[in-house]
């Protein structure tokens, strides 16, 4: 079999379909084709088999390249791809060429197609969809991180292996993406690094992540969108047509799945996903989820372990220890100025709350959810271990993500003191305010940990140019998979905090009136919950600002009682308060 491609085709030949025979009644290279399993607008795939009897898979353009130099860059992305290794890529048997036909050939052993599966067996569940889809993404990743697309990826581009795990058929669906390219920007191969050649894999490989969208959005609605079964077509409509998830599925979908679905075809470039490692994390999010807390503390442990929770506020760390030396200890001064700093609050109510201090917690004493308590019972050494523990800020974050780390601190803060002071006289003013922090957390640890994931909810949010935005709960799930309130409970419940506490750490819903509290718990969270609404208010534009104040006023009057200005008041009183610990702590760093 000829290395090197032969002469340019004929007129009569360039663009000629190979004819699907019966069985045996064509062949290329060393295989017999049995049957044309799948055909796209780039592509086919057949069914063949080899002189030893073992069935393959060959992929084929779906016409003939039309020149010398299209033919190379077929057979060279097919090299490519064939290099790769790994558990979700589809290994290459051979590499050929039979009368101007270039083909690829993988073992038929790897595993089904998955259109074959689909016509075979039950109706994949979401939870299996969202599987399958995290397994393509997975091998695509790897391909788009070494400078390769696939271009073609689709139910007969995916192989479902016998344990049920999905493969990326990615050799010769890639060598097409290549001549793709080549025919996008109308020249020759455009030397590797320059701008013609960065713009073109950064379109092939936003195409590939919106097909691996249509692929989710097949397997949760049961038929192609648009009713085009060609996906390559079906990404070039999306140009110009709306893609959204329908309420008629075949089973149930989740509002969080429906979300990252929905995101992952919008028809805006801006709001879709940033690469395969981003909607992978976001379904890999969503799995977790349903597995339980355990499965979302996956997202963060690794990073917790690596660089601790929050990075501790410039020159807090030092008044504290400067108070701890004192003779006489003030353990009111000390516990306002450390709640002044959410990452020291946080690790000291995670180190009270572990397992090593149960037993002082079974004595009595419950969760611990103040400051107050924990410095009892941790000691002064205690926190002095603790805030030498903590990472100076802003740890390993730059410039810009550590700027809008400080601005969320400042907002969960400005909402701890609103909660304190609109907290009743005959409840635990301290514990309310840690509360409200609490609730913060989530989006505290995202801003820290995945600061890029942090920005994509935020412009999802907020897109601007007057455009719609996502609720915040939609917008988390449709980037991480599970809601920020989701995140902050498991984190929560990882630190040893109790069942009684973790319910207070759902805000109370945007969507849905608010009730009168039922109990104390109940009130907790109700407090946290307006405080945060009402600054968030107040962060609006300042033609909007007191309308927004009076709607979140309206919202929670009967709820919380609350008397004509008290929010407003309480959002002077906590900016004045935030200011105050900011200056000094500015005068000590």
């Amino acid at each position: 079999m000829p290395s090197s491609p032969p002469n340019p085709p004929d007129a009569a030949s360039a663009g000629r379909p190979l004819p699907a025979g019966m069985p045996g009644s064509r062949r290329i290279g060393r295989y017999a084709l049995v049957r044309l399993l799948a055909k796209s607008s780039r592509g086919m795939l057949w069914l063949a088999q080899a002189a030893d009897g073992r069935e393959a898979y060959i992929s084929l353009p779906r016409q003939q390249p039309a020149d010398a130099a299209s033919l190379r860059a077929w057979l060279q992305g097919a090299r490519d791809a064939a290099r790769l290794s790994h558990p979700q890529l589809v290994t290459v048997a051979e590499i050929g060429l039979e009368e101007r036909w270039p083909f690829v050939a993988s073992p038929r052993a790897a595993g089904i197609t998955l259109a074959e599966h689909l016509v075979a067996g039950p109706p994949p569940t979401p939870a299996q969809s969202a599987q399958w889809l995290c397994d393509v993404l997975h091998g695509l990743a790897f391909a788009h991180e070494a400078g390769l697309s696939h271009g073609d990826i689709g139910v007969a581009s995916v192989l479902i292996d016998a344990q049920g795990r999905a493969l990326l058929m990615s050799a010769g669906a890639d060598a097409n993406a290549a001549q793709s390219a080549q025919a996008d920007a109308a020249a020759p191969a455009p030397t590797v690094g320059s701008t013609v050649a960065l713009r073109s894999q950064r379109a092939a490989h936003e195409r590939d992540l919106l097909a691996c969208g249509l692929l989710l959005h097949r397997l949760l609605a049961g038929r192609p969108a648009l009713d085009e079964a060609d996906t390559a077509t079906a990404v070039q409509r999306l140009e110009r047509e709306i893609v959204r998830l329908g309420w008629s599925t075949p089973q149930p979908v989740s509002d969080a799945l429906r979300a990252i679905c929905n995101r992952a075809t919008a028809s805006e470039p801006r709001t879709r996903y940033l690469g395969a490692r981003s909607l992978e994390r976001a379904l890999q999010g969503w799995i977790d989820a349903q597995a339980g807390s355990e499965g979302v503390l996956s997202l963060l442990l690794d990073r917790l372990s690596s660089v601790g929770h929050l990075p501790a506020l410039p020159g807090l760390l030092s008044r504290v220890s400067e108070i701890a030396a004192m003779e006489q200890q003030r353990i009111a001064e000390m516990t306002e100025l450390i709640v002044q700093d959410p990452a020291l609050a946080f690790e000291l109510l995670r180190q009270v709350n572990t397992a090593h201090l149960a037993a002082s917690s079974e004595q009595g004493f419950g969760t611990v959810t103040t400051v107050r308590r924990a410095v009892q019972l941790i000691g002064i050494q205690g926190l002095r271990r603790a805030a030498a523990g903590l990472r100076a800020w802003p740890g390993p974050l730059g410039a810009a993500p550590a700027h809008a780390l400080s601005v969320s601190l400042r907002e969960a803060r400005m909402a701890a003191h609103v909660a304190r002071e609109l907290c009743p006289a005959d409840m635990d003013g301290e514990a309310v305010f840690l509360i409200a922090l609490l609730q913060h957390l989530g989006g505290l640890l995202l801003r820290y940990h995945f600061p890029d994931e942090a920005e994509q909810i935020a412009r999802l949010i907020d897109p601007g140019e007057g455009a719609r935005g996502m609720p915040a709960s939609a917008a988390a799930c449709a980037v991480i998979g599970v809601d920020l309130d989701t995140l902050a409970v498991a984190v929560a419940r990882h630190w040893g905090l109790d069942e009684h506490v973790l319910v207070s750490l759902r805000r109370a819903s945007l969507e849905a009136p608010v009730r009168v509290p039922d109990d104390r718990r109940d009130m907790v969270r109700l407090l946290g919950s307006a405080a945060a609404e009402a600054v968030a208010a107040a962060a609006a534009p300042p033609a909007q600002a007191a309308s927004a104040l009076a709607r979140v006023t309206q919202r929670y009057v009967r709820a919380l009682v609350l008397a004509p200005g008290e929010l407003s008041d309480a959002l002077q009183k906590a900016r004045r308060a935030v200011g105050a610990e900011t200056q000094a702590a500015e005068r000590s760093s």
